[in-house]
């Protein structure tokens, strides 16, 4: 008498395996402005941040209807570096503009 092999993963024989649901139209749209607003302009991170809280949003609300919440969510979170990175910038641009005509006009007068 033989043996049978172990059953394979998957689904029981008889049941249809489910698709995944189709991604959301513009979560891959969310993180590619993410990335762009990390790496080419942080210009971008305050729009990828809002569209990224729309997108899973939608996705939450849909009821597994639409997938891509890995991709929305991403781009979200590098939308919030961005935007906190451009905050940043702007911070230390203002400082700089405030701050530095004053230590320069000082080195100007000799004192």
């Amino acid at each position: 008498m033989t043996q049978q092999p172990p059953p394979a993963y998957g689904p029981p024989p008889g049941y249809p395996a489910y698709p995944p649901p189709p991604k959301h139209p513009q979560a891959v749209t969310v993180l590619v402005l993410g990335i762009l607003g990390i790496v080419v302009c942080g210009l971008i991170g305050p729009f990828a941040w809002s569209m990224g809280n729309r997108v899973v949003t939608e996705i939450e609300a849909s009821g597994g209807r639409w997938g891509g919440e890995s991709e929305a969510t991403i781009g979200r979170i590098l939308g919030i570096v961005s935007t906190a990175l451009l905050a940043l910038s702007v911070v230390f641009l203002v400082a700089v503009l405030a701050f530095g005509g004053t230590i320069f006009s000082s080195f100007a007068l000799g004192g």
